[in-house]
């Protein structure tokens, strides 16, 4: 099985769902929001989208890691643009997605109730989602309803990655 990225805007659940699928799967987990430069994480929390420009050295690193990381490994990451996965693809090759689907609404009433323990501000939901490429015509990535429960997306994934590995 290849890596995978857990994808989509803030509030989605890509952390939930990567540790648990780490965990459970015995793989290695980076954390996406962690690999942010200090500037970047000072931009979001006082509301300002990141530019392409400002994600350049994230994507980057980010590659750098896929690329430096023995086994499979579960990454999060926003991934909005085709161009941001196609450079992680490239760092990669036979990365999967999974696309945590979730309403504006949804994602800006999570990321509020998140406030005191993360610097996103909920100010940049619409951004992200006016930013977001919808990856769903793309090869070896899965939709998923990020309303759903954790053992539910666990098991939809599970259940993807099995015909992934026969297909």
């Amino acid at each position: 099985m290849n890596s995978i990225v857990i994808m989509g805007v803030a509030g989605c659940g890509k952390s939930s769902l990567a540790a648990l699928l780490a965990q459970a799967e015995g793989l290695t987990l980076i954390e996406g929001d962690d690999h942010h430069s200090p500037a970047s994480r000072a931009k979001m929390a006082a509301g300002v989208a990141l530019t392409d420009a400002d994600r350049d050295g994230w994507l980057r690193r980010l590659s750098e890691l896929l690329q430096a990381s023995p086994g499979r490994v579960v990454l999060t990451c926003s991934a909005l643009k085709r161009a941001y996965r196609e450079r992680l693809r490239s760092a990669a090759p036979g990365l999967q997605f999974v696309f945590l689907d979730i309403t504006v609404r949804q994602a800006l009433a999570r990321v509020t109730a998140r406030a005191q323990n993360h610097f996103f501000s909920s100010a940049l939901v619409e951004s992200q989602f006016a930013t977001l490429e919808d990856p769903t015509d793309e090869p070896r990535v899965l939709r998923l309803d990020a309303t759903a429960s954790l053992p539910e997306l666990h098991r939809a994934v599970r259940a993807w990655l099995k015909t992934m590995e026969v297909a």
